[in-house]
Order: C-alpha cells, then structure tokens, then sequence
C-alpha cells in the first residue's frame, strides 16, 4: 500500500471513506454492521492494547477508553462502503486508527465469511475540512447517503449510522458539538437534512445513469 504523503494535522477535521474491492459488500447482514462499530468505539482511543478479538472474549484484559487519538464527529456504514468525519486529536491518529480498524475488521470478515485478501479498495481516501459550512454540509452529505441510495424511505429505520445520535440527542460515538452548536435544536438539524432528501436522490441517479453510459 502507498505511503500517505500529505500528514494529517491535529485538531483539523476530515471527511474519510472507503470501499470494497471491486465495489464488493463489506457487510452482509447486522452481525457484521454491529462488529464493525465495536471496532469504531475501541480503536479510536489511544495506548497499547490487545486485539479487539482478545479483549472481547477474554474478561482477563483491562484496557482504558479515556484518551482519544481521533474524535469521531459522524459517520455512515452502507453495504459496500464506509464514511467518517473525524477531527484528529494525536499526532498520526487517523492512519492508526483506519489502519487498525481495516485491518481488526478484514481479519473478522475473512474468518466469518471463509475468505483471503484485501477486503477494502487500496489506500482510504481523504478530504480535508476547510470551513463550518463545510462541516456541516458535509455531516448531511454523510447521513443522507441511506436515503439517496433507496436503501431506506426513512432515515429513522436506518441503524448503521450517526444521524439518530444526533436527532435523538443520544450518547454514542460520535462528538456533535461541532455541528450542533450551529443549530438551535436536534429538530432543526433533522429538517437541514431532510431538506435535501430530493436533491441527493437526484444527485445518486444521475450518478448511475453516468456510469451506466460509460459502461
């Protein structure tokens, strides 16, 4: 795999996504969508600890979640492929942290589906956040993407991502007062997304027909 050559900076935020090799699913069914969470929640902390395997099934390990390499701000799992808007917190946090959480959740998969190889498509790729308008935008583009891929008719049925966090106002994985302090309330953050449920369906069409032609 190429080296990243651009360093990620401390305290800057970042859109990062992936996806499957040859655009292949990288989850099946719940048991790996739940697995792959687990994973979020225990490689964003720093320090030296076992493999998330070791620690799940062993009561002997005790590992402190207190300090964070990368703070998770939203993010969507969709069947063969992945977003993260994330802030970086230490020095090489986000390439530990994807790196970690590609490698624990590929070795997961090909054990559970019978299977050898890369599961996710070469190097993640990157964005940086320039702007509030930016985050923002970005966190909708993020949570919009079940609802523009017709896998859902409601985003309120979708499980595998971050936007019930945030219109629920629940505790979970993410870190939201970046985007919600520019909103009065849950229920406005919930209408700036669902203002552009027509717009993003459009956008995922014309998409397809584009790729169709090309084909």
């Amino acid at each position: 795999m190429p080296r990243r050559i651009i360093p990620f900076v401390n305290e800057y935020y970042y859109h990062i996504y992936n996806r499957g090799v040859e655009k292949r699913p990288i989850f099946k069914d719940g048991r790996d969508y739940r697995r792959f969470i687990k994973t979020i929640k225990y490689y964003q902390f720093a320090g030296p600890k076992p493999k998330l395997s070791k620690f799940l099934n062993s009561s002997i390990f005790k590992v402190d979640l207190n300090e964070k390499i990368v703070e998770i701000v939203c993010f969507c799992l969709m069947p063969n492929h992945f977003h993260f808007l994330v802030r970086q917190l230490k020095d090489g946090g986000i390439t530990e942290f994807i790196s970690k959480l590609s490698n624990s959740f590929t070795k997961y998969y090909n054990t559970k589906h019978t299977r050898i190889g890369p599961l996710l498509q070469g190097q993640f790729k990157t964005v940086l956040v320039e702007s509030d308008e930016q985050l923002v935008h970005l966190s909708r583009y993020i949570h919009l993407n079940p609802i523009a891929s017709m896998l859902v008719k409601d985003l309120n049925y979708y499980s595998w991502s971050s936007y019930k966090e945030y219109i629920n106002d629940t505790e979970g994985i993410c870190t939201k007062h970046a985007v919600m302090s520019l909103f009065k309330s849950p229920k406005d953050y919930q209408q700036f997304v669902l203002d552009q449920v027509n717009y993003a369906q459009e956008l995922e069409l014309i998409k397809h027909n584009l790729i169709d032609v090309d084909e």
